[in-house]
């Protein structure tokens, strides 16, 4: 199978190379670390593709910092009690409530009814209902879902490698890394603090990156403070490379470099956007690309990309920026540039319902021996499937001449061999 043999995908023609638009100038804070790193959001923001919301509508760039790494347990809500009287007389349940104990947000007092949570006279009832003087209402109030963020869970995780200073997981397509709004609980954070009540101490767990909740692939997490600092350095560094394959629409360059700068987008704030103002950062993805195949009327390409930068969405971004969106992503496949052609999109030879992204490979120095270590994971059977099913093999162009492996590729063997 074509991705399962990445040592011979480099044996295909280079006969084009593309260097997209470039970003701002880089500030020079960006190209150097600080010798007094520590655990920062900015500074590590290496949210290449990571939507929080569940429904991969909403783009959440940062952390909330002001939430604790380990937020208490939500406390015993006492039962509330409520008769009504005769100014209340035909008032909406809902809104007699909300008024009452305006401590809660109406819509939280209308879930708390749709939930069973809200009695009058002991039964169920509606929002929209009328109550009548001399009703009781008993309002048993559940705890806001943003108070399970930081639990322990038994959320199963796929561990590659651990040791005292960092774990490896390859995390599968639709499991979201860190809680949010829609995901508050079920993430690899929470599983994290159920395989190891000590990550309780560090910032977010020690994680240090993120993926999209369906981006499948590779992440390190740290397992003391020392390594986490340390992995925040060397994302700031660039020192940490991360390689992902992903299948595209259209036929790209055979390599290329794709330098805008990302930011929100002003016109829809639900999602990034390339950005040529102040509010855009520098960004610059690597690509190449490992074979093209036709599609019906349109084609799909499978590339391998590094990334020099670590914005949100940043891989699915600079695709759509020059017209090549990641396949079976329901985000980013509009015709984003002046006179750019949307890309031709066809129905794909096997179901496949998310963007077709794994990190693939993953690079760094320990942040105890100083020793350079890496770590592969094949692409999930998903997107597997898809592969096998476009058939890369069958049109993969075939070059006598090995043309070896592009600069920015991180491939090298670990340091040692452990």
């Amino acid at each position: 199978m074509l991705c399962n043999c990445m040592g011979n995908l480099f044996r295909m023609k280079k006969n084009s190379a593309k260097h997209y638009s470039r970003s701002p100038k880089t500030e020079t804070g960006l190209e150097r670390h600080s010798e007094n790193a520590d655990v920062t959001d900015e500074e590590s923001e290496d949210f290449d593709d990571h939507l929080d919301d569940g429904d991969e509508g909403e783009a959440t760039g940062e952390f909330n910092d002001e939430v604790p790494a380990t937020a208490p347990a939500a406390p015993d809500l006492m039962p509330l009690y409520l008769e009504v009287d005769s100014a209340a007389h035909g008032e909406r349940l809902d809104k007699l409530l909300a008024r009452h104990f305006n401590e809660f947000s109406r819509s939280r007092i209308q879930q708390w009814i749709e939930e069973g949570a809200v009695r009058v006279d002991g039964e169920p009832s509606r929002a929209k209902a009328s109550v009548q003087m001399g009703q009781q209402i008993e309002i048993r109030p559940q705890a806001a879902p943003e108070t399970m963020a930081f639990t322990a869970e038994d959320v199963p995780l796929d561990v590659l490698y651990e040791d005292e200073a960092l774990l490896v997981i390859n995390k599968p397509a639709g499991l979201v890394v860190h809680p949010a709004a829609g995901n508050w609980s079920g993430t690899v954070l929470n599983g994290l603090l159920h395989r190891d009540p000590h990550a309780a101490r560090l910032p977010r767990a020690g994680i240090v990156h993120r993926l999209d909740k369906e981006t499948s692939g590779l992440m390190v997490v740290a397992r003391t403070l020392t390594a986490q600092t340390d992995l925040v350095r060397q994302l700031q560094a660039r020192t940490v490379k991360r390689t992902y394959i992903a299948l595209v629409w259209g036929e790209t360059p055979d390599e290329g470099t794709i330098d805008a700068p990302i930011g929100r987008d002003p016109r829809e704030r639900t999602r990034m956007a390339i950005v040529h103002t102040n509010s855009g950062k520098p960004s610059r993805t690597h690509f190449e690309t490992l074979g093209t195949v036709p599609l019906g009327r349109s084609k799909v390409s499978m590339v391998m990309c590094q990334l020099e930068t670590g914005r949100t969405h940043q891989i699915r971004v600079h695709f759509e920026s020059i017209g090549h969106p990641l396949v079976g992503d329901p985000v980013y496949h509009k015709a984003t540039q002046r006179g750019q052609r949307p890309a031709v999109r066809v129905p794909l030879p096997v179901p496949f319902t998310r963007q077709a992204l794994h990190a693939y490979r993953l690079g760094l120095m320990h942040p105890v021996t100083g020793r350079r270590k890496s770590w592969e994971a094949e692409p999930p059977e998903d997107l597997q499937a898809l592969i096998d099913a476009l058939d890369f093999d069958r049109y993969a162009e075939e070059d006598e001449e090995d043309e070896g492996e592009p600069e920015w590729y991180e491939g090298e063997a670990d340091d040692d061999d452990d």
